[in-house]
């Protein structure tokens, strides 16, 4: 216990640890704290879907047919007819053969990405002869986020960091690996850079290295793509080669997490991930509101009209200021200052005056990179979008 007193003491001391807010009401993005009105342009709530009436109304009635949690594991007797409908929707969205829910994305990656290497060392144990040693290694992207980086490394596969979105370098991993079985792991929009994977340059690297792609949509479902699919149909890609994860916690606004597959992996896994067998999965209710939110998305594409007009009126606003942002491809637009404190320090600024912005500071970003984080929702108005430019450029110093 002294080790965490003494650990603890130094973090508080520290300038850049900022505060964590406790507002009152969920973001929409408006929410109330501390008795008045503030705009959250950190939520990740991007087609404000989680306050939404036919949100709310789905969610009451299936409360009051289910109850409320599902005390069991799939594997036993938790494994309810709305669940399956749910998996169906989620493949299809994907255009994938089938899809297995997990009570998170997190959770999903840290049960997954071990499944696919150990699932066949669990399998000898009933009988399993395979006819070679199936050595694996992954391949993952230097900043992906924290559940992929656990993932691999409950594995005990060997993995590989390439530089950021660098297929070039990446290639060169693959070419110097021996393993049987390649897994490049990548998120698919990555959170803390507002940039996206260059999907069809690996496909090509991935055909060409025999390898398998597991993309984390987690950020693009609901949000990318024609109608929302995610990163995968905004590039127009299907391939078998490809295992998609998504999250029902951001654009969908509930909870849990997914992953799409091929019939035969989604076998698999159902069979040999603990994360998926030996543990509940997300409430019923739950279950259906996300199709409710599957129906919105497809029913009210205006939503995401209006978050992609958003989030072309707020860089452009920016750039016409002269701030660096750090990507413009997506809803999350990061803007560089470097700087811990300084970052702590621009965020409690506009937190005074009424606007929640995310300071990105180690360990979520590399010490000296950090930045304020801006998530644009389809919500916001062009007038909160641009009191908040004015503001940004009243608090952060010109460069």
């Amino acid at each position: 216990m002294r080790e965490l007193k003494e650990l603890d003491a130094w973090l508080t001391s520290r300038d850049s640890v900022h505060e964590v807010l406790a507002p009152s009401t969920l973001p929409d993005p408006t929410f109330m704290m501390d008795g008045r009105e503030m705009v959250s342009f950190s939520t990740n709530n991007y087609l404000a879907l989680a306050t939404s009436p036919r949100m709310k109304a789905r969610a009451h009635s299936a409360l009051e047919l289910y109850g409320i949690g599902n005390c069991e594991s799939r594997l036993l007797g938790g494994n309810l007819e709305i669940y399956n409908q749910l998996e169906d929707r989620l493949a299809g969205i994907k255009r994938k053969e089938s899809a297995l829910l997990f009570a998170t994305g997190y959770l999903a990656n840290l049960g997954v990405l071990p499944a696919l290497v150990k699932s066949g060392q669990l399998a000898r144990a009933f009988g399993y002869s395979p006819s070679t040693n199936w050595k694996h290694a992954f391949f993952t992207d230097e900043f992906n986020h924290l559940s992929i980086r656990e993932g691999i490394r409950a594995s005990r596969a060997p993995s590989f960091a390439y530089r950021h979105v660098d297929m070039n370098d990446l290639e060169q991993k693959l070419l110097a690996s021996t393993a049987a079985v390649k897994i490049i792991v990548s998120d698919g929009v990555f959170s803390q850079h507002g940039d996206i994977v260059p999907l069809p340059d690996m496909m090509v690297l991935a055909e060409r290295h025999d390898a398998v792609v597991y993309i984390d949509d987690a950020h693009g479902t609901g949000v990318m793509g024609m109608t929302g699919a995610g990163t995968s149909e905004h590039f127009g890609i299907e391939s078998p080669r490809l295992i998609l994860m998504g999250t029902l916690s951001k654009a969908y606004g509930c909870i849990g997490g997914f992953v799409a597959t091929e019939a035969y992996v989604a076998r698999i896994l159902r069979a040999g991930c603990s994360a998926y067998g030996f543990t509940s999965t997300l409430p019923p209710d739950q279950a259906a509101a996300v199709l409710e939110a599957i129906d919105m998305v497809q029913d009210e594409p205006e939503r995401r009209r209006r978050l992609w007009e958003n989030q072309r009126h707020f860089v452009l606003r920016m750039q016409e200021a002269g701030f660096p942002l750090l990507a413009t491809q997506t809803p999350i637009v990061p803007l560089f200052v470097g700087d811990e404190g300084e970052s702590t320090r621009i965020a409690a600024a506009l937190r005074a005056v009424g606007f929640h912005v995310d300071a990105i500071i180690f360990p979520a970003i590399g010490p000296g990179q950090s930045r304020l984080r801006f998530i644009m929702n389809a919500h916001h108005t062009h007038e909160q979008i641009d009191r908040l430019v004015e503001e940004v450029k009243r608090v952060m110093p010109a460069s």
